[in-house]
């Protein structure tokens, strides 16, 4: 497959450090207690991102695998659980409850709203016996931001234990798990950490492990019961199922990257992401978020009236060699999204997206009234 530009929301593009890093020989990691170091040194460089000092896994897996391991091990039949809808992602949770046997109580917003301390008051007013409640921070599909930092505190005042899918944040917007009072926090590998997918990663609090350890029922399954985790791992140095060595390697130098970069990361991401939703702003497009809510690692805006849009992203891709996303859901077809995390969160490589999206555009019969996207973006920096 020949080389393109990757500009899409995860999986985004992989540096040489990350590649070579996957290239190294592999070890048998069931039986290489080097390699046990190995992983908890993973583990702690993960803390470290998380603002955490709680218990730090990774899971063999995509980022769904998190989701739904969460849900799994913590959620009983009958629990009721507060689920955050204001996204695809967020409805996903809700799903998954009921596929365990919970009973979702749904916040349902617009997919361009936040959700609000206020909403959830009134939610738990009605509802005062909920036990946990799921969030999204940063809702990929709609590019949106949740004010976790805000809502989070609140639940835990409530003693309600919180599970947030920060898969698409973690690594370019701050996270401060454990002053915000988050349970449990999930991310993936192929994010804004810009290594390949395949991985997923989680915090789980001392709260989060004793509704795990004092369940009255069993957890259903294997490969999603974190509570294995704690009994084998924890306890006797074993892995419940052997780990995928080559992409453990890839994410540690990930997220060693992530950590040379300190604040410089997230200073990075928001100057870019500002940066796109100005340049698109001035070209005369929508941003799909409501302004204060946008995602700095990912912009959606709205698709102009009469282009089709899997149509022009064909040709974007096979023109032009760029690959930007469309949406899910009911935004299908509504909104395209731009990833500008991790390693796309580069001047050079969005500055190189918006000279062949104008391309593509001019073949579409549209023109940003004679201005040059790229010179409109290199201004807002």
């Amino acid at each position: 497959m020949k080389d393109f530009l990757l500009m899409t929301p995860g999986p985004t593009y992989v540096s040489e450090r990350v590649r070579q890093a996957i290239s190294k020989p592999i070890t048998n990691p069931d039986l290489d207690e080097e390699f046990f170091t190995f992983y908890d040194g993973l583990c702690a460089k993960l803390g470290k991102l998380l603002n955490t000092k709680e218990d730090v896994l990774v899971l063999c897996g995509e980022g769904i695998l998190g989701l739904e391991a969460s849900v799994a091990s913590l959620v009983e039949p009958g629990d009721k659980v507060l689920c955050v809808a204001n996204g695809v992602f967020g409805e996903g949770f809700g799903e998954f409850v009921e596929m365990y046997g919970g009973v979702p109580v749904y916040i349902k917003k617009e997919y361009n709203e936040p959700v609000t301390k206020k909403d959830l008051e009134d939610a738990l007013n009605k509802n005062p016996d909920v036990k946990i409640a799921t969030v999204v921070h940063c809702e990929t599909p709609a590019g949106l931001i949740n004010p976790i930092e805000e809502i989070c505190p609140y639940l835990h005042e409530r003693e309600i234990i919180t599970i947030v899918d920060a898969v698409s944040s973690i690594g370019g917007i701050r996270i401060n798990t454990d002053e915000w009072g988050i349970d449990v926090i999930l991310g993936g590998s192929q994010k804004c950490l810009s290594a390949p997918p395949g991985l997923s990663f989680l915090s789980l609090s001392k709260k989060a492990w004793e509704k795990i350890k004092n369940r009255k029922t069993p957890i259903r399954g294997y490969y999603l019961n974190l509570l294995l985790w704690q009994e084998m791992w924890k306890k006797k140095r074993i892995f419940p199922y052997t780990q995928p060595v080559s992409d453990i390697y890839g994410l540690n130098e990930a997220v060693k990257i992530a950590l040379e970069d300190g604040e410089d990361i997230y200073r990075r991401h928001k100057k870019i992401g500002k940066a796109v939703r100005e340049t698109l702003k001035q070209a005369g497009f929508q941003i799909y978020p409501l302004e204060g809510f946008e995602s700095d690692t990912v912009t959606a805006f709205n698709i102009p009236e009469g282009i089709d849009d899997e149509k022009f992203r064909r040709h974007l891709l096979k023109k032009y060699g760029v690959m930007i996303a469309g949406s899910w859901g009911k935004l299908s077809g509504r909104v395209w999204r731009i990833g500008h995390m991790g390693e796309n969160a580069r001047e050079d490589r969005v500055f190189k997206f918006f000279t062949e999206f104008q391309k593509a555009l001019q073949d579409f019969h549209r023109d940003i009234n004679g201005k040059k996207l790229s010179e409109i973006f290199a201004g807002t920096l």
